[in-house]
């Protein structure tokens, strides 16, 4: 059995600006509203679809396995527009990247308290 995340969908005040937000940092493109979501369509094919929430949205995790080079890329973005970033999930430890498993991760929050990361190393991974 072949079992493939395909898509998810994102809570937002604004899902244009949200979906820009991150098609920016990371270096994608927004695609066409499809329905009431603002597709974000990560290489490996699966789809963050953004789509407006009112009131309160529960702050959820997503995780961006990267090149070293594109942490690079991303992590300069992400210091270019002045984003307060963490190296541990609980945002103890700001300013700061971690190397978990050989590798170099970091964490910002979305406009709407999502909690994003890019890594370089799956957990787990050894280094």
């Amino acid at each position: 059995m072949t079992v493939q995340l395909n898509h998810t969908i994102v809570a937002a005040h604004d899902k244009e600006s949200s979906a820009r937000f991150l098609a920016d940092l990371l270096g994608l493109e927004v695609s066409p509203q499809y329905g009431p979501f603002m597709p974000v369509e990560i290489p490996n094919g699966v789809t963050l679809d953004y789509m407006d929430t009112p009131g309160d949205i529960a702050p959820q995790h997503y995780a961006f396995l990267v090149s070293e080079s594109d942490f690079d890329t991303i992590f300069a973005r992400i210091e270019d527009h002045g984003l307060t970033h963490w190296a541990d999930p609980h945002h103890s430890r700001p300013g700061t990247i971690n190397h978990n498993d050989g590798g170099r991760g970091t964490y910002f929050e979305d406009p709407n308290g999502h909690n994003m990361e890019i890594l370089t190393r799956p957990y787990g991974s050894g280094g």
